[in-house]
């Protein structure tokens, strides 16, 4: 049964009525796909808490898609053993996790959710199965991970950019795939989850840099709101114009 969980709205998510964040894989799947893969997978859906690991080691044999909350993934391109090389980056809902593993069933990448976290797992083998079957799906994929990547080097592999608009960025980012609205107050977007030190992992950024970027965004600009492990997004417009000055 899906999970109770009052933060997300799972039956219309598992009835396809829940729009999904722009360039992800639930984004561009199509909609007569999306009903086979809740009949499949939709029972196995599972929350789990903030701070707990996806198991997507290389004995695991899932991929998982997330259909609420936001995770923290870190890749460790020279070794376990050189962790100040490791790479960071965060995923929300619509987007398919551990993709690396359709491909190398040994593949892995700590996961780690930052709020209560939704996800399907989805069998490797039956994902790679239905993906040779239906080409739409395998474009969908395709497409959603051609968008993470253009996404990902706009986000984080723009040093020359000012630290304000690039934590701006990673916040205006952050509110569309993993914010979640009040309908009491419409206007504005709650991120949970993300600590300071996690943006400055990501961003490769000392924290007190960005420390002082959130400062400006809440002080200088009044465009968030921050405490811990919460950044509410009072003024989208006003964000994005920072962010992405035209």
């Amino acid at each position: 049964m899906p999970p109770k969980v009052d933060a997300f709205r799972t039956s219309d998510v598992l009835k396809g009525r829940q729009a999904m964040p722009e360039g992800t894989f639930l984004h561009y799947l199509p909609g007569n796909t999306w009903p086979l893969l809740v009949s499949t997978w939709g029972l196995d859906a599972r929350v789990y808490e903030r701070d707990e690991e996806l198991p997507l080691g290389p004995g695991d044999g899932n991929v998982y898609i997330i259909l609420g909350g936001c995770v923290l993934q870190e890749r460790f391109p020279f070794g376990a053993g050189f962790a100040s090389t490791r790479i960071t980056r965060f995923r929300g809902v619509g987007e398919l996790l551990g993709e690396a593993k359709l491909i190398d069933p040994q593949a892995t990448v700590t996961t780690v959710c930052l709020t209560t976290t939704w996800v399907m797992p989805c069998s490797v083998k039956r994902m790679n199965l239905l993906l040779r079957r239906q080409q739409e799906a395998q474009l969908a994929l395709l497409r959603s991970l051609e968008d993470r990547n253009r996404s990902d080097e706009m986000i984080y592999c723009t040093p020359t950019r000012s630290p304000v608009q690039r934590v701006g960025g990673l916040l205006l980012h952050l509110a569309g795939v993993a914010g979640r609205t009040n309908s009491a107050d419409p206007g504005q977007v709650t991120i949970l989850g993300p600590t300071q030190r996690d943006i400055a992992d990501a961003l490769l950024m000392g924290v007190s840099t960005v420390e002082n970027a959130v400062r400006t965004l809440r002080e200088t600009h009044g465009v968030i709101t921050s405490r811990y492990r919460q950044f509410v997004v009072t003024d989208l417009l006003a964000l994005r114009d920072i962010a992405m000055p035209s």
